[in-house]
């Protein structure tokens, strides 16, 4: 269940029931109430029911406006209950408390009367609102609470905007065909990701020659922009890759460019903003790099004795190689995970041509970072390979989040449709999993979730993964070789930063190992 606020008001989209808060007090929906009024049958008075007029238009995209007109005599209702409880509960000097005259208590408590009468007349007509009619927002009204006012005669009105869930028929996702790519993990595939894990470790020593592949510059970036400076980053540390990637742009090519530098060596390259970076005024400017090398540095790695694998929690190398084995494994069906929803998705979205509105897109960009970069740490692939991947999807974030939206309203009818829901354990499973691949401890990695605001991601995550996976169950696999990666994870030195500015997801905020839970 997500929660949207604005204002004073909250609308939460929690399919099938939708919820209305109003100054955080909680206005139960109509499904709810009827538990209630079983559980306490005969105790309480049934609920006042409005006699609202409500129109609900069409306005754009996934995007509704509502007019609510309350008539009067509901209002003199609300009016009648907000007065006989001025009567009992104010203090009047001369007046025993409870025998206060009530045209005094209209008079002397006028404004305490009409913020009492709104609140009801909005939590009442917002109730029943949510009871008759299935709105089922996504995101925050377009509602200012506080520029209301019921008026002293007639009736009262008052209308908002709201971005809904879009409509549309649920596509068959029975028994589809799907090709699985196989591939097994080789002693080489082991190497080679225990390089890079050491090189987590490794220390940046001084070198005096030339700097070489795999060594790093430590240089002064100026970018210019029309022969003017626009940004510059000094003392940053840089790895001769094939392709050095920021948040919204890249070098490639970088390894050879920067190949025999020395200290003093300047280069410059013609870099190009991605059509989709986050400030829109640079979308696709071309800029141009300037690299002052100031110093050659090499990597040395840790000696692999006894006190390094205490370090890292391993007893030899045997054992280090066998839990990289499994982490590999892992990340093959992670491949495979991918690659077949990648083929579920396209098949069940085929018909999804309904647009949605740039703000919904623009507001989700983040949450569809965050769950890609989860699923990732979840099957153990390094910070490197992460950041690089985000990195990657920033430079495409409107167009892979708008069908990312598309993919989970598909889903999410799909789950409740076939009533697939996530549970507790299925949250701690996924935490206790984390935590062993991360090496820390579960308390530590729930703490760092919920201070992040991922933890309602992780829930979301799940049940997406759930619906595909009910989907898989019934479909008709066909193995196939997995194709060879077009770009290896040691080609890339991705960036926590962009030339734009802004800071990286994956810097995750520090947490007290002693949490609260």
């Amino acid at each position: 269940m997500v929660e949207y606020h604005v204002a004073n008001v909250v609308v939460v989209g929690s399919s099938p029931i939708t919820r209305f808060y109003l100054n955080e007090e909680l206005i139960v929906t109509e499904a709810e109430t009827a538990v209630a009024e079983v559980e306490h049958e005969g105790t309480e008075p049934p609920r006042y029911r409005l006699a609202i007029e409500v129109k609900i238009q069409n306005v754009g995209p996934c995007k509704k406006h509502v007019q609510v007109k309350v008539p009067r005599a509901d209002i003199d209702h609300f009016s009648t209950e907000a007065v006989k409880e001025i009567v009992l509960t104010a203090a009047v000097p001369g007046f025993r408390a409870g025998r206060v005259p009530p045209a005094l208590a209209k008079s002397r408590f006028r404004e305490e009367i009409a913020d009492s009468v709104r609140q009801r007349v909005l939590m009442s007509s917002l109730e029943q609102l949510a009871d008759e009619n299935s709105l089922d927002p996504i995101n925050e009204p377009d509602f200012d609470v506080e520029s209301l006012r019921i008026p002293d005669e007639g009736d009262f009105e008052y209308e908002f905007d709201v971005e809904v869930r879009p409509e549309f028929e649920l596509p068959n996702y029975g028994g589809l065909s799907i090709q699985r790519p196989i591939r097994e993990v080789t002693e080489n595939d082991v190497s080679a990701y225990l390089k890079r894990f050491l090189g987590q470790y490794a220390t940046h020593g001084a070198h005096d020659g030339p700097a070489e592949a795999g060594d790093f510059v430590t240089a002064n970036l100026e970018f210019s922009r029309n022969g003017e400076s626009y940004r510059n980053i000094p003392n940053i540390d840089l790895q001769l890759k094939p392709t050095i990637r920021f948040r919204d742009t890249e070098i490639t090519g970088f390894d050879q460019l920067m190949a025999g530098s020395t200290p003093g060596t300047v280069k410059t390259v013609e870099i190009v903003i991605s059509n989709e970076a986050e400030q829109i005024e640079m979308r696709g400017e071309r800029l141009t790099a300037t690299i002052t090398v100031s110093a050659v540095k090499r990597l040395q790695s840790p000696e692999m004795n006894s006190a390094f694998f205490e370090r890292i929690g391993y007893s030899d190398d045997q054992e280090l190689r066998d839990e990289i084995q499994g982490m590999l494994q892992r990340q093959v069906t992670y491949e495979q995970r991918q690659a077949c929803r990648k083929q579920v998705l396209a098949k069940i979205t085929e018909s999804a041509t309904w647009e949605l509105p740039e703000t919904l897109v623009n507001k989700q960009t983040e949450n569809a970072l965050r769950r890609e970069i989860l699923e990732m740490q979840q099957a153990g692939f390094t910070s490197q390979q992460i950041l690089a991947r985000e990195n990657e999807l920033r430079q495409q974030s409107v167009s892979s989040t708008r069908q990312a939206l598309k993919e989970h309203f598909v889903l999410d009818r799909i789950a409740s449709q076939e009533k697939i829901e996530v549970t507790p354990i299925d949250i701690e499973s996924e935490i206790n999993m984390m935590a062993v691949q991360r090496g820390e401890s579960p308390r530590r990695v729930r703490a760092r979730l919920q201070k992040s605001g991922v933890i309602e991601n992780l829930e979301a995550q799940i049940r997406e993964r759930k619906a595909v996976d009910f989907i898989l169950r019934s479909a008709q696999f066909e193995d196939v070789p997995a194709p060879a990666p077009t770009t290896s994870a040691d080609d890339v030195q991705a960036l926590s930063l962009s030339v734009c500015g802004m800071s990286s997801l994956v810097v995750e905020p520090n947490v007290d190992e002693d949490a609260d839970e």
